[in-house]
C-alpha cells in the first residue's frame, strides 16, 4: 500500500482505533491530521508518525469548520458511550453523542468533499459498529448515531461516485479500546461481576469468536478500503463482528 503525497484526517485519532488508524495511514505514506478532544494524547501520536495535531470538540460546528479541508481520506472514527435505559437516559448526553459521531461527519465531508471532487478521488472510511447494523438495550444514542452514519455514509456513496469518492463502513464489534474497557468495569462493578464474566457473559455474549477485537485489525480493514483494489467497493458496510451478525 502506497498513499504517498495523499492527505488524510483521522478524529479520535487520540486513542484505540483512531489511533490505530493514524499509525496505519502514516506508515503506508500518507500525511495524517489527528483530531482528538485529548490535546496530549493529539500530539503524542501526531508527533510519534510525523503528523500533525488538532485539538477539536466535535460537538463545537464551529471547531470542525477550522478543521483541514484538503483532505484526501476522511476517517470519521471520534465517538462516546453513556449506558442508560431510554426512560432514564440524559437528554443533553443524547443530543452530544449525536453532535459528535453524526453532526460532526456530515460537517467535515461538507468541508473535504469539494477538495475529492476537484481531485477525481477521495476514500471515506466510516468507523461504524456492528451497532450500526444490530441494536443492543440501554444503548439508544449510540445505536441511533451509528444508524444514522451508516445512511450519510451511503448518501455520499452515491454522490461521490461520479467524482471518484468512495464511502464505506466499517463495522467491528466490540474492541479493545479504552472505551470498552470502561464499559467492562462499569458492568462488573453494577452487577457485582468480575470483569472476565462481563466479557464472556454480556458483551460477547451474540459473538461466536470470544474475544476482542485489537484496533490495529480495525485499522487494516480502513486502509484496505482506501487500497488500489477497492475503487468499485463504495456503499458497504463490512462487520468485523466475529460472527455477531451472521445468527
Amino acid at each position: 500500500m502506497d498513499l504517498g503525497g495523499r492527505t488524510v484526517l483521522v478524529t479520535g485519532g487520540g486513542s484505540g482505533i483512531g489511533r490505530a488508524c493514524a499509525v496505519a495511514f502514516a506508515a503506508a505514506g500518507a500525511t495524517v491530521h489527528v483530531v482528538d478532544i485529548d490535546a496530549a494524547a493529539a500530539k503524542d501520536v501526531a508527533a510519534s508518525i510525523g503528523g500533525h495535531a488538532h485539538v477539536a470538540d466535535l460537538a463545537d460546528a464551529l471547531t470542525v469548520e477550522g478543521l483541514p479541508a484538503e483532505v484526501d481520506v476522511l476517517v470519521n472514527n471520534a465517538g462516546l458511550q453513556h449506558v442508560a435505559p431510554i426512560h432514564e437516559f440524559p437528554a443533553d448526553r443524547f443530543t452530544r453523542i449525536q453532535q459528535v459521531m453524526v453532526t460532526a461527519p456530515f460537517l467535515l465531508l461538507r468541508r473535504v468533499l469539494p477538495h475529492m471532487y476537484d481531485r477525481g478521488w477521495g476514500r471515506i472510511v466510516n468507523i461504524s459498529s456492528v451497532h450500526g447494523l444490530r441494536a443492543s438495550p440501554y444503548k439508544s444514542a449510540y445505536v441511533a448515531a451509528k444508524h444514522a452514519l451508516e445512511g450519510l455514509s451511503k448518501v455520499a456513496a452515491l454522490e461521490g461516485a461520479p467524482h471518484g469518492v468512495t464511502s464505506n463502513c466499517v463495522n467491528p464489534g466490540y474492541v479493545r479500546t479504552p472505551l470498552v474497557e470502561g464499559q467492562i468495569q462499569e458492568q462488573a462493578a453494577a452487577h457485582g461481576i468480575s470483569a472476565d464474566a462481563v466479557l464472556d457473559e454480556v458483551l460477547l455474549a451474540r459473538s461466536p469468536l470470544k474475544r476482542l477485537i485489537e484496533p490495529d485489525e480495525v485499522a487494516a480493514a480502513a486502509l484496505w478500503l482506501c487500497g488500489p483494489h477497492t475503487g468499485f467497493v463504495t456503499g458497504t458496510s463490512l462487520p468485523l463482528d466475529g460472527g455477531w451478525t451472521a445468527g
